[in-house]
């Protein structure tokens, strides 16, 4: 089965993977996003920023019927984390849903809609949960947009006008750049900063913090099976790649893929540290004739949710933040993926986009730098 996905967020770590995943499965896609998606596939891309409902309505009312939405959007405030308990921020995101559902529906359309939520919806920024979370709990007792969201999409399912399954993935990793949440680029613009100060690759954070990870391709492959399952309709469920990891273990793979060598760990906060360095990245990109000079555009608020999931800020060592996807693997995708492979393959994702240094390059910047006369 196939039919038409409208992916809303295209640009972002989860639509730009969920976009080749559709079309390579032969999917009519359209793609909706004020960037134009990085993403090399079959796919019509419409620039709409769904804060306007006005210009979003006008976009949508042209596409043929819409059998499928992958919700992805999302408003984040400048202060990533503290915006997470904005009701501004809040009632922004309810109201870019709304700009995409109520122009299909008013027209007859009756998607399945996949829409995101996240650990929040647990409460882990706020406070500890027990391990592992699991999807049958009452709704963790916070503002969220999330719980704005689900009952906006629950109420339009009742009316028989969507269907829906809600995702919960652990820290998502894709190949984005200039996005919210991605540390993919933050972890390969931390190593070309540390190889210009002639030095290893340093870990930043703070205690030791048992955490799951999430590749973006293999979100995109559960919504694919969501698509088409009986099973997932009207279901939460979490999502990760299946293993844990903790970031000072898996430091060294990831100096390694970056061609760096382990420094002793060199706390830093990384959304204060990071745009204070943006001259340096300039040159180390034109140096190295990157494609992206402008650090802004290249990690976009991640460095902010660097900060969060490397626990910079945690005077003693966090809580596990654990989640149970026993509910998914028994309603039928069991799809998983090796963590420390993932962050190889999309850190050489990104330098063979000549978004990031080539290891060698990196690798030689720090060692002529140790070696240089004072």
């Amino acid at each position: 089965m196939t039919g038409h996905v409208l992916i809303a967020g295209a640009s972002g770590v989860i639509g730009q993977a969920a976009i080749a995943a559709f079309a390579a499965k032969g999917w009519q896609v359209t793609a909706l996003s004020r960037r134009r998606p990085a993403v090399e596939a079959a796919y019509r891309h419409l620039a709409v920023d769904l804060t306007d409902p006005v210009a979003s309505r006008a976009a949508l009312e042209a596409l043929p019927p819409v059998t499928h939405v992958v919700y992805a959007a999302l408003f984040e405030e400048p202060d990533l984390v503290k915006g997470w308990q904005s009701l501004a921020q809040m009632d922004t995101n309810l109201a870019m849903l709304d700009a995409v559902i109520a122009p299909l529906t008013a027209r007859g359309d009756r998607p399945h809609v996949s829409l995101f939520q996240g650990t929040k919806a647990y409460g882990v920024h706020i406070r500890p949960f027990p391990v592992p979370a699991r999807e049958s709990w009452p709704r963790h007792d916070h503002a969220n947009f999330y719980w704005l969201q689900e009952d906006y999409l629950r109420a339009q399912a009742a009316k028989g006008h969507v269907t829906l399954t809600i995702w919960r993935p652990q820290v998502v990793f894709g190949s984005a750049v200039g996005v919210a949440m991605n540390l993919i680029p933050v972890l390969g613009v931390w190593a070309a900063l540390c190889a210009a100060e002639g030095r290893g690759l340093s870990f930043p954070g703070g205690p030791a913090y048992l955490l799951e990870a999430v590749d973006a391709g293999l979100i995109a492959d559960a919504l694919i099976w969501a698509a088409t399952s009986d099973r997932a309709v009207g279901e939460t469920f979490n999502i990760t790649n299946g293993d844990v990891y903790v970031w000072q273990n898996v430091w060294p793979t990831i100096a390694e893929a970056t061609g760096l060598t382990v420094a002793p760990p060199q706390k830093a906060v990384l959304a204060d540290v990071m745009p204070a360095r943006a001259g340096i990245w300039r040159k180390i990109s034109k140096d190295h004739a990157l494609v992206q000079p402008d650090l802004a555009a290249m990690i976009g608020h991640s460095h902010h949710y660097a900060d969060f999931t490397f626990a910079t800020h945690a005077k003693r060592e966090p809580a596990p933040a654990l989640v149970s996807t026993i509910k998914l693997r028994q309603a039928g995708f069991n799809g998983c993926m090796d963590t420390e492979a993932m962050f190889r393959r999309l850190i050489a994702d990104l330098q063979d986009r000549n978004l990031l240094p080539a290891p060698k390059a990196l690798a030689d910047l720090a060692t002529y730098k140790e070696g240089a006369p004072e």
